[in-house]
């Protein structure tokens, strides 16, 4: 039997990778948009903004791979590929749309902190 420390270290470990993709801007953008419906890959660039195409290809990877999202290839030519959340992809959506609504509702007491910190380091 293993001692109960290294059992919780085990799980901080598994918990903080885990949470080093789902905290990522990208993610938290692209699952976001994902949010509101199936998207193909350049639909879902122009609606993230600001995403490189290497960027978001990385995201759509890694969020696929953690099974958030669902990548299907409809045989055209060229082919169509889709991109959707999961269900787990939608639970997450829950706590990420949560994260966004706190952020924009708590911008201006942010920013008044930071300027409260920065000043207050150029006094001292």
């Amino acid at each position: 039997m293993k001692p109960r420390h290294l059992h919780l270290s085990e799980d901080c470990r598994a918990v903080s990778d885990i949470l080093q993709h789902i905290g990522d801007k990208w993610t938290v953008l692209v699952v976001s948009t994902l949010g509101g419906g199936t998207l193909r890959f350049n639909e879902l660039r122009h609606a993230v903004g600001g995403i490189s195409q290497k960027m978001l290809t990385t995201t759509l990877r890694g969020l696929e791979r953690d099974g958030f999202v669902t990548r299907t290839v409809h045989p055209t030519i060229p082919p169509k590929v889709e991109y959707e959340l999961t269900d787990l992809g939608r639970e997450l959506l829950v706590p990420v749309s949560a994260l966004g609504t706190w952020a924009r509702g708590n911008i201006d007491r942010v920013q008044a902190a930071r300027i409260r910190f920065d000043l207050s380091r150029e006094e001292a």
